[in-house]
């Protein structure tokens, strides 16, 4: 049994994202890493800091992001094709470059692999999700935080990422990770592992940079343009005390970036929202009841969310 992880990433470090960190979570596991590595700003030295890895099994990919595929987040999937499609393994372990995973689960994983190596149903593999807000201490586990995902698929012609990269899909025919006709959701197991999201983790200048690229790529360039230049400079997190507070332990290789964060003087501890700016999905009433309701009333599951997969749960 082989496992190659695979990646995509463009102007990480200037954005950043712990992509570094990312590989590393998950190459003791892999007999490969692919990671399609865009061309970013000339201040930005991710491939390079990718590169000095240093790890044998760790090959990069050089790609030019095409403007003409900034809407719905489609570069997104193109890029993580190109990535996933240059692995060879039996199973393919996709982190992008804002997830983590923790030491302890790699055996899990392993583990998992070899059970199903030989049960062709299961197409992929759906793990935890831990969304961390602001800082490392506050995660949002609430309504409308995606609670699973797949992250490790059979390396089959017909899987590719979809829409904007969040998952995958089989596909009857191949044309382009918009279209929904020709495709259907992956049959998958569960795996007793994480995945550490720090997305929402960086100091505010830099979130507000990072949902500017990310609504590049959705939006085009013209909007977001327009958009952020009304913006404030710095994202406004909120008050902490409205998400939960992290107990539990990270993956080791983020124990640089945990000790280097100096931003704590700009997020509020505690009281209300600002009422100036739109509110964050958590401090909607809609969600913070949604959110209560699945707590206290329905064993955490939530309610009416989309999934874009079929568990098999007998396995």
């Amino acid at each position: 049994m082989k496992i190659s992880g695979f990646s995509f990433v463009r102007n990480g470090v200037k954005l950043y994202y712990p992509i570094v960190e990312a590989i590393r979570s998950i190459l003791p596991i892999c007999d490969e890493f692919v990671v399609a590595v865009g061309r970013g700003d000339p201040d930005d030295t991710t491939r390079a800091q990718i590169s000095a890895i240093g790890d044998p099994k760790l090959r990069i990919i050089d790609t030019e992001w095409e403007e003409k595929y900034y809407r719905k987040g489609i570069i997104n999937s193109l890029q993580t094709d190109i990535a996933m499609q240059a692995c060879s393994g039996d199973w393919l372990f996709y982190v992008q470059a804002d997830e983590v995973v923790h030491e302890d689960d790699l055996p899990k994983i392993v583990q998992r692999c070899e059970e199903l190596q030989n049960r062709p149903e299961v197409e992929g593999l759906l793990f935890r999700y831990q969304h961390f807000w602001g800082d490392y201490d506050h995660y949002q586990p609430g309504h409308g935080w995606y609670p699973y995902e797949v992250r490790i698929v059979r390396n089959l012609p017909s899987i590719h990422s979809y829409q904007s990269a969040q998952s995958f899909r089989w596909f009857e025919f191949y044309d382009n990770p918009r279209q929904e006709t020709g495709t259907r959701k992956l049959n998958v197991a569960a795996v007793d592992a994480r995945i550490f999201h720090y997305g929402w983790v960086r100091p505010p200048h830099l979130m507000q940079n990072k949902n500017r690229a990310l609504n590049t790529v959705h939006w085009g360039k013209a909007r977001a343009s327009e958009y952020y230049e009304q913006a404030p400079r710095l994202f406004d997190y909120g008050p902490m005390d409205k998400v939960a507070l992290y107990k539990g332990t990270h993956p080791a290789v983020m124990r640089e970036m945990i000790a280097a964060l100096n931003w704590r003087e700009h997020l509020k501890a505690s009281g209300k929202p600002d009422k100036t700016r739109e509110p964050h999905k958590h401090e909607r009433l809609r969600v913070r009841w949604l959110s209560w309701i699945e707590k206290h009333l329905n064993g955490g599951r939530q309610i009416g969310t989309f999934h874009n997969y079929k568990l098999l749960r007998r396995l």
